[in-house]
């Protein structure tokens, strides 16, 4: 294939949308888990089971969507998931019952994978080229994590101006209705992004004429199926988005047992956010420079080393430089598989224009813990309370950081030639 480079520009906005889609499904809740319960009226394991809904939805939207990014260039695709997001943050804004936010989780499910997910792995693969896969992804998730970061910052500073009372004596309603802002101007930041895309996420025609296939078949469904590297990946994001979903219970540790009150427990959720980016476009840059699937096999090293810290009991409220110091470690792990776990696919030969299809089939096993993870999780935390349920969970993150780091080290034995 002879394709022109894309932009910068390209990739900026690829960065704004992939992570603008994720907002109100997911990262409000990261930021503001404790608040999140409390206006909703949920425990840990509800809250698990809308992500669950979301999850079951979301894995028959992987495997439809793979194919649909095979054959429509990305900007539209990407767009219209933006806007059919945005819309869903009126209900949420709305406060509904346990019922309809389950409902709303499925809708999530659906508008923001069926037409996002494929097209922006697609349309980052294109722009990184043959030699620059491991930065165009890092860029890609380290991006995407200053772009959360920055709207959980935006999200915490709106939240702390409609709360006028001191923060140990805010009542729920102050606190439901602060939280309301933050969920409208989410959803307006969501479509004017979609806008953008529809304008300007575009590649010059020949590169969509090369990319795009006239239509999908068995036989190519077959084809992508044949490859190791396919097989291999679905066990490696399998594990490594099981840590990145149980990230989602470092505000909620800070609260119940650093006891840190729901501000500062949004600032550490936040914080957490910041970590991504940095981490993200150092492993993009060192991995073009050196062996992708090398640092793949690391990351999972590191996860697995952070969560024994949490796991065996060495972090408590008596000790906050270990608190943050342990966080930093994690986060890195979780957040460098993340950005290297896609660029891998370059080296495991995976042909450029079924990169769709590819992803949806990995993705149909990879992302099954937006079906367990939450819910499991949450079950262990409203089981045992305190920091019994916590050092379970990140028992959990170790499990499954084990078995990743194996996963990749087979991966990198096999095609560390290429």
């Amino acid at each position: 294939m002879n394709q022109k480079k894309a932009p910068w520009y390209f990739l900026l906005l690829l960065i704004l949308a992939g992570e603008s889609v994720f907002i109100l499904p997911f990262v409000l809740a990261r930021v503001f888990r404790p608040t999140v319960l409390e206006a909703f009226g949920l425990d840990n394991l509800q809250l698990g089971l809308c992500y669950s809904v979301y999850g079951i939805v979301a894995l028959l939207a992987y495997l439809l969507g793979g194919p649909l990014a095979d054959k429509y260039p990305p900007r539209k695709l990407i767009a219209i998931s933006l806007w059919t997001t945005a819309l869903g943050g009126l209900v949420y804004a709305s406060f509904p019952s346990f019922t309809v936010l389950k409902v709303l989780y499925g809708y999530w499910g659906f508008t923001t994978i069926f037409l996002f997910w494929a097209p922006m792995i697609k349309a980052a693969r294109v722009w990184g080229g043959p030699n620059s896969q491991g930065k165009a992804f890092g860029f890609l998730d380290g991006g995407r994590g200053l772009v959360g970061a920055l709207i959980g910052s935006m999200g915490v500073f709106i939240f702390s101006i409609f709360i006028t009372s001191e923060i140990a004596a805010v009542s729920a309603v102050e606190s439901k209705q602060a939280f309301r802002y933050v969920v409208l101007v989410s959803s307006a930041i969501i479509a004017l992004v979609g806008v953008l895309s529809w304008f300007f996420l575009r590649l010059d025609k020949n590169t969509e004429k090369e990319i795009v296939l006239e239509k999908i078949s068995v036989g190519q469904i077959k084809e992508v199926l044949s490859y190791r590297a396919v097989w291999l990946l679905m066990i490696i994001i399998l594990c490594a988005y099981v840590g990145y979903k149980l990230t989602d219970v470092f505000s909620q540790y800070a609260n119940d047992v650093m006891l840190y009150d729901k501000v500062e427990s949004a600032k550490v959720g936040t914080f957490l956010l910041y970590i991504r980016p940095i981490v993200g476009i150092l492993i993009g840059i060192v991995a073009d420079r050196t062996k992708t699937t090398f640092w793949l096999i690391i990351s999972f090293v590191l996860t697995f080393s952070g969560s024994l810290l949490f796991a065996t009991g060495f972090v408590t409220n008596s000790s906050t430089i270990l608190f943050f110091l342990s966080i930093l470690i994690v986060a890195s792990g979780v957040y460098a598989a993340r950005a290297l776990y896609f660029a891998v696919m370059e080296s495991g030969r995976i042909p450029l224009v079924l990169t769709g299809t590819a992803v949806g089939l990995i993705s149909l096993v990879g992302y099954t813990p937006d079906i367990f993870a939450g819910a499991w999780m949450g079950h262990l935390l409203d089981n045992s309370p305190g920091i019994v349920g916590h050092q379970q969970v990140f028992w959990l993150l170790a499990g499954f950081s084990f078995f990743g780091g194996l996963a990749a080290w087979y991966y990198h034995f096999l095609y560390k030639k290429d």
